[in-house]
């Protein structure tokens, strides 16, 4: 019996490293149940993007009437936080404290941001909207709260995922740090997918109670989360307590060395464009399924678990090829490329009135995006200097996150002032189209990277 065990365990092992893509991202060090547990914060991370991303910017366009340019604005808003990440991933790379820890204190800061946010932002979104009783509230009190609750919300987020990654790397055998990282990344996926669901289930109905509870309900789960999360995770040393004999490091030298690293900046140039050109729709995608093709509060948010599923899918294959010694940039390109078409389908889905084309065109775009993350990840891994894992994700994320925010941003004012001298369709399609060129110029850039890497 005892033998029979073994094989079986030996043959599912060699099946999960075989198909599973993070299957062999656990070592000796860092055990599969300790870095599952450990990769709970990119779970809320995930379902506070569905909220945001997803779910509230549909609630707030047709069911609160609040204009699309606003509602673009209140969702970037977490975005003016991104770029300080770099310096939030450097600081954390040599915090001091009594308690010996680096990490930990950041990660516990951004979840009692995020938990803030959220325990204010139904009530701020309620005034926002003038439904029942807070329509006797001041206009500028829900503009206020509103904002102050999606900026607390992004604050915390950034902190959290930020350090989050880097206390993974930390943890993660040198070797294994990419595979590490990558994990962390479906996770994120996996976050937004069933948060998606569970708020597109609760939110079937609407109303402002339930919007209530599931705001709220997203703050309490956040604090459980990293808190399981970050338990026993960072062990404690005495050299990093205050006053230690080491000296204190300089940001601008830091990340001038990191910036002086080959094709730093063409990198980060294609990282920008390219996020940009996947994040525009972000907050059009779901209205546009509602307004144009009829899809109703839960259908709509279903989309953001379509287009998740797509990331997920598209990360995981990029992880397959990746690991296998391919080429990053050369896979970020295909992303672009797969972005394309997709961003196309979506714009025919209107005149042919078709549902079916137009869920195929979000899914692609999520696998397109998938591919692209990937990509850029890797290669900003592969460049950081020895030491200094928090900067090099943190500069990645600044310029990831930073231009996902002005993109979502510009993407609801051109659709607001398309839709001034046009019908409503084609005041999205005029959004969608310039994804597509942004695409376009995307790969024009990054080619050079991939003949380099070639």
């Amino acid at each position: 019996m005892n033998t029979s065990v073994a094989k079986a365990s030996k043959n599912w092992i060699k099946i999960g490293a075989k198909f599973l893509p993070f299957a062999d991202a656990a070592s000796d060090e860092l055990p599969l149940s300790r870095l599952l547990r450990l990769s709970l914060f990119q779970i809320s991370v995930g379902m506070a993007l569905a909220l945001l991303v997803g779910t509230l910017n549909r609630v707030m366009i047709v069911e609160l009437h609040v204009p699309a340019a606003l509602v673009a604005v209140m969702v970037s808003l977490p975005l003016l936080f991104a770029p300080f990440r770099a310096i939030i991933g450097f600081r954390s790379d040599h915090h001091r404290s009594h308690l010996g820890w680096r990490r930990v204190p950041y990660i516990w800061m951004g979840t009692l941001l995020q938990f803030g946010g959220f325990a204010i932002m139904p009530f701020a979104l309620l005034v926002l909207g003038g439904l029942g009783q807070a329509s006797h509230a001041p206009a500028w009190v829900g503009d206020l709260g509103a904002g102050m609750a999606f900026l607390l919300v992004g604050a915390g987020l950034h902190t959290t995922q930020t350090v989050g990654l880097a206390l993974a790397t930390d943890l993660a055998p040198p070797e294994d740090r990419p595979k590490v990282v990558g994990l962390m990344y479906v996770m994120l996926l996996l976050g937004v997918i069933m948060s998606s669901v569970v708020f597109g289930y609760v939110l079937e109905d609407f109303s402002p109670g339930n919007l209530i509870r599931t705001v709220q309900g997203a703050a309490v789960l956040t604090i459980t989360l990293n808190v399981i999360a970050l338990w026993k995770q960072e062990g404690r040393s005495r050299s990093r307590q205050p006053g230690a004999d080491e000296p204190d490091p300089d940001f601008m030298s830091s990340f001038k060395l990191f910036c002086n690293g080959e094709n730093a900046m063409r990198r980060l140039w294609a990282i920008g464009l390219g996020t940009m050109a996947f994040s525009m729709e972000d907050i059009l995608l779901e209205p546009f399924g509602g307004e144009i093709l009829g899809f109703s509060v839960a259908q709509t948010t279903y989309l953001t678990a379509m287009l998740a599923m797509g990331g997920l899918i598209g990360f995981a294959w990029a992880s397959h090829v990746l690991g296998k010694g391919g080429d990053p940039f050369k896979m970020a390109s295909r992303g672009a490329l797969v972005g394309i078409p997709a961003f196309c389908a979506v714009i025919l889905s209107a005149p042919q009135a078709s549902a079916v084309l137009f869920i195929c065109g979000v899914f692609f775009i999520g696998f397109g995006a998938g591919l692209f993350g990937h990509g850029t990840l890797t290669a900003t891994m592969n460049s950081a200097p020895a030491g200094q894992a928090g900067l090099a994700l943190g500069a990645w994320g600044a310029v990831q996150a930073s231009t996902a925010g002005a993109a979502m941003a510009l993407g609801g004012i051109i659709r607001d002032l398309a839709a001034q001298f046009t019908h409503s369709a084609m005041a999205y399609s005029t959004v969608y189209s310039l994804e597509v060129v942004l695409l376009l110029l995307t790969v024009f850039i990054m080619n050079p990277l991939v003949k380099t890497k070639s």
